[in-house]
């Protein structure tokens, strides 16, 4: 299976770069092909709402969004992997998502496999409601297979989530595929 980790977060050091680089051992172990695409890097700027593409067309926006589309239009899986800001994903990889627009209905027929990756510094019970809420919406929308999230609470800093059991539920979520 080909894997894209689609990576929102801006620390390349960071707590999701930990269970995002634990998951991809994982599923490689499993005989699996991943790549990681570092959204923060690349010039992917929000949609306008012009509709020019007609949900199913060219981007009048030449950006670097044509890297995620080719991937995404060529892989079996896509693993949303961000630190939670403001209990939502960050600005960065929801601006890929808001540009799915232009090839909807090519995602929505692909039937990905689909997984969530996250951490916060948060620990309370309600943390992730809303970004789990916004992955599932997701889902169901684009009619992807969810095959899990690892909900990393309490991941503050990098040796916060080093010395916690996320990184192992993420490898272990990578290997089970």
């Amino acid at each position: 299976m080909k894997i894209v980790i689609l990576m929102g977060s801006p620390n390349p050091q960071g707590s999701t770069n930990i269970l995002a680089e634990s998951f991809k051992k994982g599923a490689e172990e499993a005989g699996h092909s991943v790549s990681l695409i570092r959204v923060c890097g690349l010039d992917i700027r929000p949609c306008t709402g012009c509709v020019a593409c007609g949900y199913e067309g060219d981007c009048v926006q030449a950006d670097d969004n044509e890297i995620v589309r080719k991937a995404l239009l060529s892989c079996d899986m896509v693993v949303f992997a961000t630190p939670l800001y403001y209990y939502g994903m960050t600005a960065q990889l929801k601006a890929v998502v808001d540009r799915f627009c232009a090839y909807n209905s090519s995602l929505n027929r692909r039937k990905l496999k689909s997984a969530l990756l996250t951490a916060a510094w948060n620990s309370d019970d309600w943390t992730f409601d809303a970004l789990t809420a916004h992955y599932k919406a997701l889902v169901r929308y684009i009619d992807l297979r969810d095959q899990g999230m690892v909900l990393g609470y309490g991941c503050g800093t990098p040796s916060m989530t080093r010395a916690s059991g996320f990184p192992e539920k993420a490898y272990e979520l990578g290997r089970s595929l």
